[in-house]
């Protein structure tokens, strides 16, 4: 049995087992991380909460972590790449999403389960819940209009140079631990560094 035996099912109600368990663990643990942060998510609150046991929620999750991903993946939301018909632009614009979603509560949240997770590449591709191809296809997708509008080469087209950006934006709230990037350092990445790096690629060598 994976409820808590304590908790006897009154009438009318029935044990939940397999998807319906998973889903209320689930839903327990997007509540505790919303409430209390990854800091004050535990196994133990998680299965009080869903009205389990314990080993039930470790049996999907095998550790705080893992759960802790799981449930900010429900929380997160996917924004479509803007088209403004400049790379630059567009590049900034994104850049100022990512700013604003990492000042916030919930992106509180992610950078704890980034330093939890300590960097490694497999649980990066697990915080944003694709493949690390996945991950670059918004970059990828401004950069190739801008390939298509003439603003870059198709050497341009790299998905380590489409996401340098949203990397060096990731390293200041991870790497530095500000709360929030001002604004004239976003633009620094983009006319220092992202776009230098665009026209770059594919010019004759001097």
């Amino acid at each position: 049995m994976e409820e808590n035996p304590t908790q006897r099912p009154g009438a009318g109600q029935t044990r939940r087992r397999g998807a319906a368990l998973e889903e209320a663990i689930l839903h327990a643990a997007v509540d505790e991380l919303t409430e209390s942060g990854y800091a004050g998510l535990t196994m133990d609150k998680v299965a009080a909460r869903a009205g389990t046991n314990k080993n039930a929620v470790y049996r999907r999750w095998p550790n705080r972590l893992a759960l802790g991903i799981a449930a900010y993946k429900q929380l997160a939301t996917t924004v479509p790449p803007p088209d403004t018909g400049s790379l630059r632009s567009d590049v900034l614009e994104l850049l100022r999403g990512a700013n604003r979603h990492w000042s916030s509560p919930l992106g509180a949240v992610l950078r704890e389960l980034f330093a939890a997770a300590g960097g490694t590449s497999e649980l990066l591709a697990q915080l944003q819940g694709q493949s690390s191809d996945a991950a670059a296809a918004p970059w990828l997708t401004i950069l190739g209009r801008a390939v298509a509008r003439g603003e870059a080469a198709p050497e341009a087209l790299h998905p380590r140079v489409a996401t340098v950006a949203i990397v060096l934006l990731r390293n200041e709230f991870v790497v530095r631990g500000v709360p929030t990037a001002p604004d004239h350092v976003l633009v620094e990445i983009v006319d220092e560094v992202y776009l230098p790096l665009v026209r770059r690629r594919g010019s004759p060598p001097s």
